[in-house]
């Protein structure tokens, strides 16, 4: 038992240490940049992402969200929210979860939303994904196939590593307008 105790508090030390990653850009200008990167990384992937990026109300995109644990963990990013295309704020994503998982990863992430209300609830931090939300694995045609859900879905895109995990969580977020 002090085995997965320690463990257990290495893996939240690891997340909050500010490690490679999970450090989030320091930039929001640098931030913007590594967006419109994973971005186009993305609709590489998947070119029918191209529709839901220009159909959305809006979208947040997580150039590199750090993912990692052992018994306990958590997830961490920093993206940049885009209304019409255009960026109007920053957005802060945070998850501590329970449950059977090892590893570490760093992955892309996007969530898309279908209307202004579902962009406004985001903004109001009205927002958390759910057990009954699921992350979409960006590859080609999936976007094709993706279906909202509540007026959002999310995609990701693992970018290094490996995890595993069966685990108990829900993503939250925090918003900053650019003004």
């Amino acid at each position: 038992m002090k085995h997965t105790n320690y463990m257990s508090l290495l893996s939240i030390l690891l997340l909050t240490s500010g490690t490679s990653a999970f450090s989030a850009p320091a930039c929001d200008c640098d931030l913007d940049a590594k967006a419109q990167k994973a971005i186009q990384v993305l609709q590489t992937r998947d070119s029918t992402l191209t529709n839901l990026f220009t159909s959305a109300a809006g979208f947040a995109v997580f150039p590199s969200v750090g993912k990692g644990g052992l018994f306990f963990g958590g997830e961490r990013g920093k993206g940049m929210v885009y209304e019409k295309g255009e960026p109007i704020g920053v957005a802060k994503l945070t998850e501590i979860n329970a449950g059977p998982q090892a590893g570490g990863q760093s992955l892309y992430e996007v969530i898309f939303f279908q209307t202004t209300e579902a962009l406004a609830r985001f903004k109001e931090g009205h927002f958390e994904t759910s057990a009954e939300m699921s992350a979409v694995a960006a590859s080609e045609g999936a976007a094709l196939d993706a279906k909202y859900t509540k007026g959002v879905i999310v995609f990701t895109l693992p970018k290094t590593g490996l995890m595993v995990q069966a685990t108990l969580g829900g993503q939250k977020f925090k918003y900053k307008s650019l003004d």
